[in-house]
């Protein structure tokens, strides 16, 4: 299989246009057109990882975290990360990686987090800007239904929990077809009027270049009228964090949370209120939506790398819990590898074995 249907299967998941801005998600080592063997999916890439795939005879690691994240200003194999790119180049590995646009979307690492803790009524916690468009176009009544559909298929019109969604109106179209023109309807250098449908539709930033395509493609006129609008509304499914529901006591959450993620120590803020209803999730870290959380109206939020003037921003409104970077995200491997098994057949995919947790505990 090529290295390109693997990333396209990815991309239409968590698009790269979702990531931040200092991330680096994408393909890090690797020409797209390479034939691919065998996928060996994992949290981090480690010279340890690499050797596990050259076990198992994989010549594409894909990984959550990047593993180069800042600039690169020589490559001698000084350090971890230089190591692990000269093993990778020699032994022909591609590597990819699918970080920040996988926290991003609503079925994402967030969302395996809270299935973990069995969270209900799950939305997302600080819901992001700035990545939806709108697109109106014009089109002959009985086109109307085919050029949608093939609209639909792409992702556009969905909003929320609805897909398939549109605004339609019917007015009267003009035209005068002049030289080199093909008119649908009608003849050189005479007026023209049709009976249209004005159609507008909603979509994510990441697909619009397929869906002009897509729209001049189906449509049957040979020039199409359309226009596009970049538009401020937060997206339903796109952004950081989780919110969702469970009724529990914190002594029990805390217990709970120690089972299912193999947890030797939890730090937290002050406990303020046993009864929990509503709990926020941040895999990896997540300091930055604590007063997302606070203002969501979460008893606990639950995230890593909480630094020690953070847990002061509790201000006794929540209880902020911190369970590890690795733990937090250690079960993103298993989100990715479900999904590739999903998606794909006819390659070896395989879950790496490897805990390549830096931190260890006394």
């Amino acid at each position: 299989m090529k290295l390109i249907k693997i990333i396209e299967c990815l991309e239409k998941w968590a698009p790269p246009i979702l990531q931040e801005e200092y991330d680096n998600s994408g393909l890090i080592i690797g020409n797209k057109n390479n034939e691919i063997k065998g996928v060996l999916v994992t949290l981090d890439c480690t010279e340890e990882i690499l050797d596990e795939a050259i076990n198992k005879k994989c010549n594409l690691v894909v990984s959550h975290h990047p593993i180069i994240f800042n600039n690169l200003k020589r490559l001698n194999g000084s350090n971890y990360v230089e190591k692990c790119i000269i093993k990778a180049i020699k032994n022909e590995i591609s590597i990819y990686s699918i970080h920040t646009n996988l926290d991003n979307v609503i079925t994402g690492v967030n969302k395996k987090l809270a299935d973990k803790i069995e969270l209900k009524n799950i939305r997302i916690l600080n819901k992001k800007e700035n990545v939806l468009s709108k697109i109106e176009f014009y089109t002959p009544k009985r086109y109307k239904e085919k050029i949608l559909k093939k609209l639909f298929q792409l992702g556009a019109g969905k909003i929320g929990n609805y897909n398939s969604c549109s605004f339609q109106v019917l007015g009267k179209g003009t035209y005068l077809p002049e030289k080199n023109s093909k008119p649908l309807i009608g003849s050189l250098n005479k007026p023209e009027n049709i009976n249209e449908v004005k159609v507008e539709l909603i979509y994510q930033n990441n697909i619009e270049d397929k869906l002009i395509q897509t729209l001049k493609d189906s449509h049957p006129y040979d020039q199409v009228a359309f226009f596009i609008s970049k538009i401020n509304n937060k997206s339903e499914n796109i952004g950081s964090g989780i919110i969702g529901n469970l009724k529990t006591d914190i002594n029990v959450l805390l217990k709970n949370l120690k089972t299912t993620f193999n947890l030797k120590v939890i730090k937290h803020s002050k406990i303020i209120n046993k009864k929990i209803n509503k709990i926020a999730v941040c895999g990896g870290s997540g300091s930055f939506l604590i007063q997302n959380a606070i203002k969501s109206g979460a008893d606990a939020f639950i995230t890593s790398d909480v630094k020690y003037h953070d847990f002061f921003q509790s201000e006794n409104k929540i209880i902020i819990i911190d369970i590890g970077h690795y733990e937090s995200e250690q079960f993103t491997k298993e989100l990715i590898y479900e999904y590739l098994n999903k998606k794909l057949i006819n390659i070896a995919i395989h879950l790496s074995k490897m805990n390549s947790n830096p931190i260890t505990y006394y």
